[in-house]
């Protein structure tokens, strides 16, 4: 038996066999030389990975956007309230001003208004009081104080109003019969209760003691009590606004004891 040509079919055989070529174009294994095969599955993930990435983005500038947003509203509105604040402050400043000049424009002509004074001048055997009023005011003296009765005199800018003990008047002038001490007791009294406040000024070079606070009428005014000779001196506001001419009768009063 020749196994050399066995050998040699079987080889011729095995050389039979189909043998791997390449294919039309070059390409093995259905690749094609110098491309690359796309990898979807990463695009996709670069592609997903880019998309939430812008979309952080636009949700942050969004917010960054909306929170400038109200920051200059909050501002705008604050900054209008400030301005309509500060214009009716300055108005009001304005308003004050006009009404503090007009008022003392007011006050000047007044006071021009009262010059010259006139000379008040009591009775010479009660020590003669005597003192500067405005020449706008009217004098009224009931009682003279002759034979030996109390002196009683009124002083109101204009006219001088029915003599009462409810009606306002600018000053009452009352030189008494009774002692300084005794006249008093009533203040002291009314002192006492909080009703009053004294305190003590100096009146033709003696210290003197003034009332302030609520009147027999009720009214709040001044009273001026002091010694003159024997007798007794009884100088009354009845209204707080005649202040400044009170003090400026108490400034002016002279008297002999």
């Amino acid at each position: 038996m020749n196994n050399s040509g066995q050998y040699g079919q079987n080889i011729n055989n095995f050389q039979g066999y189909p043998s791997q070529q390449p294919m039309m174009g070059g390409a093995v294994n259905g690749v094609i030389p110098g491309r690359t095969v796309p990898n979807t599955g990463v695009q996709k993930e670069k592609k997903d990975h880019s998309s939430l990435i812008k979309t952080i983005l636009l949700v942050l500038t969004t917010i960054t956007t909306l929170t400038f947003l109200g920051l200059f509203i909050y501002m705008s509105v604050q900054y209008n309230e400030a301005k309509v604040d500060v214009e009716g402050k300055i108005q009001l400043a304005k308003d004050e001003t006009k009404e503090e000049v007009s008022a003392e424009l007011e006050k000047e002509f007044s006071d021009r208004e009262k010059y010259p004074y006139k000379i008040f001048t009591g009775p010479s055997d009660f020590g003669l009081l005597s003192f500067e009023y405005p020449k706008t005011w009217s004098l009224y003296v009931p009682d003279d104080g002759s034979q030996a009765r109390d002196y009683h005199a009124y002083l109101n800018p204009g006219q001088v109003n029915v003599v009462d003990n409810k009606t306002v008047m600018a000053l009452r002038v009352s030189i008494v019969n009774e002692l300084t001490d005794s006249v008093k007791r009533k203040y002291t009294d009314k002192v006492a209760k909080g009703d009053m406040t004294v305190e003590t000024k100096v009146v033709n070079n003696n210290n003197v003691d003034v009332y302030t606070g609520e009147l027999d009428s009720k009214y709040i005014g001044k009273v001026c009590i002091f010694k003159i000779r024997d007798k007794t001196a009884i100088i009354q506001t009845d209204a707080m606004i005649f202040e400044d001419d009170f003090n400026r009768v108490l400034e002016k009063i002279t008297f002999n004891m």
